[in-house]
């Protein structure tokens, strides 16, 4: 079958950063499809060429698989309880958090109304594109792919003491702790690049401790660029030649 391609980022990309190939990537480049867009193209079938049935039905699946998963962890957890925990999993804010993970935005296709508006970075339209990412999993490969998602990105870092999940790591504090710890000087994060529109710009970052060079990372901002070099950095500092060490 013929592949579909996404606005910026490749199809193959994300099914990569999804861990799953579509059989057919249309359903993939649906889930990615704004109404905005389909819109803004002349000559659109009146057929559902957006996202916002698959964001419907990727709402219920995730509902389901998230209650599912937390009654098989938690049998002893009351409804009460569950409910509050599951409440925080499918919210819009953590699954902006999902998207930003897999830099969803980046594969959104959108009208020229929503790229001048920054849509790739709305909470709406990329919580939207998470459940309909869902959505697209489960119409191509059944339950299966789609519950192999909640665990790798909605329930990854969830607590068995507290079930709450985890906040995101926090690489630079981590390393400047190491570093405080060995009297090292602080991490410096240098911006050495920043390419592509205003709306959509990439950032590379370059860490330094003093006068050594430890890391490059890159992202959507200019904090992931940093999280990203942090964490390389704090890796490699315990094998570093010369380098104080755990």
């Amino acid at each position: 079958m013929a592949r579909v391609e996404a606005a910026v980022g490749t199809l193959e990309e994300l099914e990569a950063r999804l861990g799953y190939r579509f059989r057919d990537s249309a359903w993939l480049a649906q889930a990615l499809t704004h109404s905005s867009h389909r819109d803004a193209t002349s000559g659109s079938p009146p057929a559902a060429t957006d996202n916002e049935q698959m964001e419907f039905l990727g709402d219920a699946i995730l509902g389901f698989l998230v209650s599912d998963a937390l009654c098989a962890r938690f049998p002893a957890l009351s409804e009460g309880k569950l409910s509050r925990i599951k409440a925080n999993l499918v919210s819009a804010r953590h699954l902006r958090q999902v998207a930003e993970r897999l830099e969803l935005g980046r594969y959104l296709r959108l009208g020229p109304g929503e790229e001048k508006t920054g849509g790739r970075q709305k909470q709406a339209l990329l919580s939207d594109a998470v459940e309909a990412v869902m959505a697209a999993l489960y119409r191509d490969g059944g339950l299966e792919p789609a519950r192999r998602f909640v665990e790798l990105f909605l329930l990854e870092g969830l607590r068995e003491s507290g079930v709450e999940p985890l906040a995101r790591p926090d690489y630079k504090s981590s390393l400047q702790e190491y570093l405080q710890a060995r009297r090292l000087p602080a991490a410096r994060y240098d911006v050495v690049e920043a390419r592509g529109p205003e709306h959509h710009k990439t950032f590379t970052v370059e860490l330094w401790v003093g006068e050594r060079w430890l890391a490059r990372g890159e992202g959507a901002s200019k904090k992931a660029a940093e999280q990203q070099a942090a964490r390389q950095a704090r890796e490699r500092l315990p094998q570093e030649p010369g380098w104080p060490a755990e």
